[in-house]
């Protein structure tokens, strides 16, 4: 299993961006994909993950509301739409795939620099 994250960027305060994490190497039907990010000097903390097959959702409480996360399975890429970014979304955003049953992630992508400025 492979995955490419991408779309990370600078933007002001209030903006968007848009994240993929491109997979490939098998069916991801049982399969769930979660975005994770670490801001200099902080722990990674998780921020949401989908269900690849239902498209259920979950997020953390700090960017409920204003991310949302959704997949294309034709293309094997999940989307983190970020909206009304704030300076303390800066991070490193990677993103991760696991099957279902299992606790951890196993696969993990590069990582994305998201930099939002106030």
């Amino acid at each position: 299993v492979q995955l490419q994250a991408s779309g990370g960027g600078l933007v002001q305060a209030g903006g968007s961006l848009r994240l993929s994490c491109a997979a490939s190497g098998r069916t991801f039907s049982t399969y769930v994909v979660a975005w994770f990010r670490q801001a200099p000097g902080k722990d990674r903390e998780w921020v949401g993950s989908i269900d690849w097959s239902g498209g259920i959702t979950y997020y953390a409480e700090p960017v409920k509301g204003r991310f949302t996360l959704s997949r294309d399975n034709a293309k094997n890429t999940v989307y983190l739409q970020s909206n009304i970014l704030k300076p303390e979304d800066t991070a490193v955003y990677y993103c991760a795939i696991k099957r279902r049953y299992e606790k951890n992630y196993g696969y993990w992508g590069q990582g994305t620099l998201v930099t939002v400025s106030s």
